[in-house]
């Protein structure tokens, strides 16, 4: 088990080594901007990559945080667009499950909020079908990719991507980006009051 345990973590290592931390900053400021401007950010992703976007919109929403019960502290305005099975499953059902995302986007985004796509590949067809329609719709359009990124990378404004073909360290390290992008905006946003 230790040798196991040790390259794993070698091979996440080497990975996280090869990424570039330039994209990383970009979508850093594409949400910090949101904040400043009060925009809506919305996050969406298949499987592992759902949990993460649920999990981002926690930490974003909750997690950066300083006075929780002050009603005059500024907050993220973010949802997870993983997060309602009813809604996802009545699309899924009376439409198709690629619809999913895009036709909750149709009911919410605006001209200038975010919409950021959390996928191993970049070609699952929800997807792509959300980051175009966000695209047309003048939204900021952000990836957290792995692979090559995939189709989806030709609708995204902003990307990083984890450069892996293994979707286990794709997930772990997006949820180790999510975390830190959280973070460092919740150290910015304490230093600038």
């Amino acid at each position: 088990m230790n040798g196991f345990v040790d390259n794993y973590f070698s091979e996440l290592k080497k990975i996280f080594d090869k990424m570039n931390s330039k994209n990383i900053e970009e979508i850093t400021d594409v949400i910090y901007k949101a904040y400043e401007n009060q925009r809506n950010i919305f996050i969406l992703g298949n499987g592992g990559s759902a949990s993460t976007a649920s999990h981002f919109a926690c930490d974003l929403g909750k997690g950066t945080l300083s006075r929780v019960y002050d009603k005059n502290e500024k907050r993220f305005r973010v949802i997870s667009l993983t997060d309602n099975a009813a809604t996802i499953s009545a699309y899924a059902n009376d439409l198709s499950f690629d619809d999913i995302f895009v036709q909750q986007l149709r009911n919410l985004v605006h001209r200038g909020d975010i919409v950021i796509a959390i996928t191993g590949s970049g070609n699952s067809k929800n997807v792509l079908k959300a980051m175009e329609y966000a695209k047309d719709a003048g939204a900021v359009t952000v990836g957290m990719l792995g692979f090559d990124g995939g189709k989806v990378k030709q609708f995204l404004d902003k990307y990083v991507i984890v450069p892996s073909n293994h979707y286990g360290r794709v997930e772990d390290l997006h949820i180790i980006l999510e975390h830190l992008i959280t973070d460092y905006l919740r150290n910015k946003i304490k230093e600038s009051k």
